[in-house]
């Protein structure tokens, strides 16, 4: 009887102290996971329009488990400029896009980032994901692909963790994973 009674306090109070345990910061806590624009900014410059921008990420860790494994992640930046219209769908005039590969080299210890070709070594993770999350003056109009006189111009952005250039046998596991969706989309002015 008397064990009974400590088993129906214990359940009565067990979710009142892991409460109280996380509000003094006592129980583990779980791993945020995302991105997060800190900067964007869209400008013209020359008859062209420039992308600035800063995120933030932070990897599951799943994700920092796989790449640590030999499994190479891809990030993708997007931006389509589009021109504002009253009278029918906004018009797209411009459209870039951007794909980093981060991968591991465990013979020296260091980690690769490669962008259209060219590939550079960092000695850590944070060194790696700073070069992939800052860009800086990235042109993704050209002159003359809209009006320089256009006022009413607009960017539609967007940067994602790729897992579609994942290797195949990984795709088919991920559907269920939310450690492998992490993205933001966010629209800018162009100023």
């Amino acid at each position: 009887m008397i064990a009974r009674w400590f088993e129906s306090l214990r359940k009565a109070l067990l979710p009142g102290l892991f409460a109280l345990a996380l509000l003094l910061g006592l129980a583990p806590a779980a791993r945020a996971q995302g991105i997060e624009l800190t900067s964007a900014a869209a400008h013209r410059q020359d008859g062209a329009i420039l992308l600035d921008v800063t995120a933030s990420v932070t990897l599951s860790k799943g994700v920092e488990d796989a790449l640590r494994r030999g499994v190479p992640a891809y990030f993708t930046a997007e931006a389509a400029v589009y021109r504002s219209r009253w009278y029918w769908r906004d018009d797209r005039v411009a459209r870039a896009s951007r794909s980093w590969r981060l991968s591991f080299q465990p013979l020296t210890s260091a980690w690769r980032v490669s962008l259209a070709g060219f590939s550079q070594s960092y000695p850590s993770l944070e060194e790696a994901m700073t070069a992939i999350t800052r860009l800086a003056h990235w042109k993704i109009a050209e002159p003359g692909s809209f009006d320089p006189d256009q006022p009413h111009l607009y960017v539609e952005f967007s940067y994602r963790l790729d897992a579609s250039q994942l290797p195949r046998p990984m795709q088919l596991d991920l559907g269920a994973q939310a450690d492998w969706r992490l993205g933001v989309e966010r629209t800018l002015k162009v100023e």
